[in-house]
């Protein structure tokens, strides 16, 4: 990637003023750290253990959910298989996988507030995607309030990039229209509290072997000599390079102890409020890292997780995708990650019902269930089974091999429990208004006792609606 790069560097010379200093964007460098110094924020990372947890649970989670690209037809979106874009990052470069690709790209962004993408290619679409360092990074803006280019500098040399090669992802901030804002400056009271707690108690216990600082007073008089080599005597054996101990002459010797002790400091509630405070600085509910959370909470944090944290992030990468890359292939098409938001059953089944009244059973099985279409599904999803002879075929179904059906989809059921099915029970011998209800349902059952109960109300309709014919 080095040697592309400064490959640019020749036969450029449409791009020469944008290697001109004058112009670059100038990082606010009043914030903490300041914008300028990357370096210090890869310190913070590598010092802080919340806010290395913090970024890597983000990131990784984020690696791990796929992108999607739809087509756009009027208000429709039809799915599009294997999209070159879906190709060209399952192998942005021959040094990168897609979950590399991504976890850099969501790790930079809750970093440093910026991640950057360089597109490379001979011309047109791009052949390969390479995640650029942000401290490398600057701006060029045009003087009009939209940027010109970008400048990447490696080892002193100034790399000049056309804005149409960069995809740049950012965080808002309210005081820069160029540069995202990270979270460590919004927090950067509580990490530095953190780092020096939990310095503090590593000098406590290592540098000064745990010995308290305190006062040594010696009562009776002594000589400058013997007093100097008292000091010495004394620090050699319970002294440490950050060890605080004065020396008060007079009668005798005694010790008067000045520190405090960690529980005077109330040293690990201190260190907890600084890990809450950092972990909901970065979005991560504290469940999801304590150790006393119960597993009702655990999940409770793990939906807060996904629903408020993750699921942003993901929409953020996604439209800047779709406003910037998508366009290099032809058509309207849309950039959006897997929606991996939890859902909540019960509350999909009184969806499900409250549209039984007006939409179709072919409406119903392609919005709830990605169905196709079936031949007798023109017909309202909520109406009852009086259909007369020949309009639905269901209708004609034998008893027998409807009992046998429900039988082998009960099986099914039972047998996937818990599980994620590969595809859903096909029905074609159970009336159609039958089928619907017991699949609306079975969204709701929690153990083999409801889905038994389902199928055994099931099989007495089905005995009672012959019964009546």
């Amino acid at each position: 990637m080095l040697d592309s790069l400064r490959k640019r560097l020749s036969g450029r010379k449409r791009r020469q003023a944008l290697l001109q200093p004058q112009p670059l964007t100038q990082l606010n460098a009043g914030l903490w750290p300041g914008q300028g110094d990357e370096a210090a924020r890869a310190r913070v990372y590598q010092q802080s253990p919340w806010v290395y947890i913090a970024i890597n649970r983000i990131a990784e989670a984020a690696a791990l959910v796929p992108l999607q690209v739809f087509r756009l037809e009027g208000e429709r979106r039809l799915a599009v298989e294997r999209h070159p874009l879906e190709r060209l990052l399952d192998a942005p470069n021959p040094q990168l996988s897609r979950f590399a690709l991504m976890e850099q790209t969501v790790g930079m962004l809750e970093l440093t507030g910026n991640a950057w993408w360089l597109l490379a290619g001979a011309g047109g679409a791009p052949e390969q995607i390479w995640p650029l360092r942000p401290d490398r990074m600057r701006v060029v803006p045009d003087g009009k309030g939209l940027v010109r280019g970008y400048v990447y500098e490696i080892d002193g040399q100034r790399i000049p990039l056309e804005a149409s090669e960069v995809l740049h992802f950012r965080r808002w901030h309210p005081a820069n229209d160029y540069y995202g804002l990270s979270a460590l400056e919004a927090g950067r009271l509580a990490i530095r509290s953190d780092v020096a707690m939990a310095q503090w108690n590593h000098n406590a216990f290592g540098q000064d072997s745990g010995v308290p600082a305190g006062i040594v007073s010696i009562r009776d008089f002594v000589s400058d000599a013997d007093f100097e080599r008292i000091k010495r005597e004394w620090r050699q054996s319970y002294g440490g390079p950050q060890r605080r101990t004065a020396f008060l002459r007079g009668g005798g010797i005694s010790w008067q102890n000045i520190g405090l002790s960690h529980n005077e400091l109330d040293f690990l509630k201190g260190r907890e409020a600084q890990r809450n405070e950092i972990l909901n600085l970065f979005g991560i509910p504290v469940g999801l890292v304590s150790e006393n959370a119960t597993e009702a909470n655990a999940r409770v944090a793990e939906r807060l997780f996904i629903e408020r944290t993750l699921w942003p992030r993901l929409v953020r990468i996604a439209s800047v995708v779709t406003q910037q890359l998508l366009p290099f292939w032809p058509g309207e098409h849309l950039a959006q990650f897997e929606d991996i938001r939890p859902t909540d059953s019960r509350a999909r089944l009184d969806e499900i019902r409250t549209a039984m009244p007006v939409l179709s059973i072919n409406e119903v099985r392609e919005r709830f269930y990605q169905l196709p279409a079936a031949p007798w599904g023109s017909l309202p999803a909520g109406m009852a089974a009086a259909t007369a002879p020949g309009e639905n075929a269901a209708a004609a179904t034998p008893a027998k091999a409807a009992l046998q059906e429900l039988g082998r989809w009960e099986r099914f059921t039972l047998r996937r429990q818990g599980g994620k099915a590969e595809r859903p029970f096909e029905v074609r011998e159970l009336p159609a208004e039958l089928a619907f209800e017991v699949a609306a349902q079975l969204q709701a059952a929690n153990d083999a006792d409801d889905l038994q109960g389902i199928f055994r109300e099931a099989r007495a309709l089905l005995r009672d609606g012959q019964a009546g014919d």
